[in-house]
């Protein structure tokens, strides 16, 4: 028998608002309509499934403050995540006020979702929920760095009436309600259910303590990956989910099965596991594995972990009796090559010889195109990985460089285009200034604003031509560390990033001003000139600094090639 739902009832408001869907969207036309963000969507989600369960809406205050200081609900309930609504303060009153309805949209497609009857306005103390929930007022943590730079300062709560659950069009197979799973675990005669949480591959040593702890508690096993958001710099669930799928026939026939959890994690440690804990029972499960820094965010800005390593494994323990589901330790396995198997650590005979790969070694290992002992991960699993992540030689990257007018950028970025062409490795796309002006960004000035939105246009065409494999050369003034960095921070999530400061002086790019522009912007003909009455800031941590003035165009790129080289994306090894 599947576990009973927190609170004791599983809240679906798709299931409970069916009758009543199409008076609800006809209502949603004509009210105000608030889009919501990815993690909004998918904190929305979770609660209208059930999965959120015993919540039917956004916290009001009453119940965020007792979450924040107590881990529970206004009226005792436990629970360890505050699940809040953070509006624009613009719309209060005029469109939110105690008692509007407010329809809630998709943002993928302005679906409407839900209908917000507002019960609560009211601004957070953001330093002390930092504090309070994840532990510490640190940019460096996940959750307080969207706290403070992503989340607006009104939270409004309220009751949701659902119209639709939001769509998915991928992996449509394992997506799946509490209330559809629930139907499957009894379909199966599932009456002990072991979770497994996971944001990242699997490989033979997690399918060895995922059995481990289904065989100690006579149990089946749900692989219950997180496919919303997580840590910043994982791997896609695309391909994560493929490596699931890939690995669950490793599986004795029957014991196990595979389920997307389109969960918003906050990387909160201890609070989020016993968070992770109440949502495993919405969904059935009796049994959740627990692992070493459960939900861990990493280090915090004084280079020490933000968590212990067993935090998470005693705050749930600590409220086992409530929670209602039993939590299994995860058991660190390691490899024995004498014997080839995966026994527990503290089962690892005295002398033994043990192999293990880390996370680091294996992401080093794919950059580099290395072998993958098959002791380590399955054929299949590396294929999928390899493919999603091939080594840096077959990568994108951008070369991104930034200078004055004139200071020579424009000569060495064609010249290196030339170079790159010549290589063959890759189609290579010249990004100048003046063409993406005149392409992509005609109708805007030289303010600040519009600077930054030109380079943000520049970063969006190279970020999509590096994910599909190509070289980039870009070359606009880019005079704002901080649309520097959003262009960095854009394309680095799909291969190289290589910023290369044209430090030419600016007299030198003066008296090379073929167009007499500077002389234009010195007699007051032209306003906003970078280096003339518009600031220039120089970039913090280029990849390299040149100097047109004293080195050659020649000289130059042989200095790019030379660090594309290095870092492994041209040449063979």
């Amino acid at each position: 028998m599947a576990n009973t739902p927190h609170g004791g009832v599983l809240k679906d408001l798709v299931a409970r608002d069916l009758p009543k869907k199409q008076a609800l969207f006809d209502e949603a036309q004509k009210l105000f309509q608030l889009t919501l963000n990815e993690r909004q969507l998918c904190d929305l989600e979770l609660i209208v499934s059930g999965g959120f369960s015993p919540l039917e809406g956004f916290l009001g205050q009453a119940d965020y403050e007792c979450v924040v200081k107590d881990m529970r609900l206004a009226d005792g309930t436990l629970w360890s995540m505050p699940i809040t609504l953070d509006v624009d303060s613009s719309f209060v009153p005029e469109k939110i006020h105690l008692g509007a309805r407010i329809a809630l949209l998709d943002p993928r497609n302005d679906a409407f979702l839900a209908i917000l009857t507002v019960n609560s306005i009211y601004i957070p103390d953001k330093k002390r929920e930092a504090e309070l929930v994840f532990g510490a007022d640190d940019l460096e943590h996940p959750a307080v760095h969207y706290l403070h730079k992503v989340s607006k300062d009104t939270y409004v709560g309220g009751t949701l009436e659902a119209i639709s659950a939001p769509l998915h069009f991928d992996y449509i197979e394992h997506r799946n309600t509490p209330a559809e799973l629930r139907s499957v675990f009894k379909k199966q005669n599932w009456t002990r259910v072991v979770a497994f949480q996971t944001r990242n591959p699997m490989h033979r040593a997690h399918r060895e303590l995922t059995v481990r702890a289904a065989r100690s508690r006579r149990a089946n096993v749900l692989i219950h990956p997180v496919v919303g958001l997580t840590k910043p710099g994982d791997i896609d669930h695309y391909t994560r989910v493929r490596v699931y799928k890939a690995i669950l026939p490793k599986y004795p026939q029957g014991m196990a099965t595979l389920s997307l959890l389109p969960l918003a994690m906050r990387m909160g440690g201890p609070r989020e596991a016993v968070w992770h804990a109440i949502i495993r029972k919405n969904y059935g499960c009796t049994h959740f594995i627990v692992g070493r820094d459960h939900a861990g965010p990493g280090k915090n800005s004084q280079g020490v972990d933000f968590y212990g390593p067993y935090d998470a494994q005693h705050l749930v323990e600590k409220y086992k009796d409530e929670l209602d589901i039993e939590v299994v330790p995860f058991q660190m396995v390691t490899y024995l090559p004498d014997t080839d198997e995966y026994v527990p650590e503290d089962e690892a005979p005295a002398g033994a010889k043990t192999l293990n790969i880390s996370g680091t070694e294996l992401r080093r290992r794919l950059k580099t195109g290395a072998p993958i002992p098959d002791w380590f991960t399955y054929p299949e699993v590396a294929a999928i990985l390899r493919s999603s992540h091939p080594p840096r030689a077959k990568q994108g990257f951008t070369v991104f460089f930034t200078g004055y007018y004139a200071s020579g950028k424009r000569a060495v970025a064609q010249a290196l285009q030339v170079s790159l062409n010549q290589q063959g490795q890759r189609p290579t796309t010249l990004l100048l200034g003046e063409t993406i002006r005149s392409e992509l960004s005609q109708e805007l000035g030289f303010s600040k604003h519009d600077r930054d939105l030109n380079v943000q246009r520049i970063a969006f065409v190279a970020a999509e031509l590096t994910k599909a494999g190509g070289a980039v050369v870009a070359a606009p003034i880019a005079p704002y560390d901080e649309a520097r960095q959003f262009a960095k921070n854009l394309i680095s999530k799909h291969g190289g990033f290589f910023l290369v400061h044209v430090n030419t002086p600016l007299s030198y790019c003066v008296r090379s001003d073929r167009k007499g522009m500077y002389q234009k912007a010195k007699a007051g003909q032209i306003k906003g000139f970078t280096g003339i009455d518009d600031p220039y800031e120089l970039p913090k941590k280029a990849d390299l600094t040149v100097d047109a003035s004293t080195q050659s165009t020649s000289q130059i790129v042989h200095e790019i090639i030379l660090l594309l080289e290095k870092e492994g994306y041209i040449g063979e090894r």
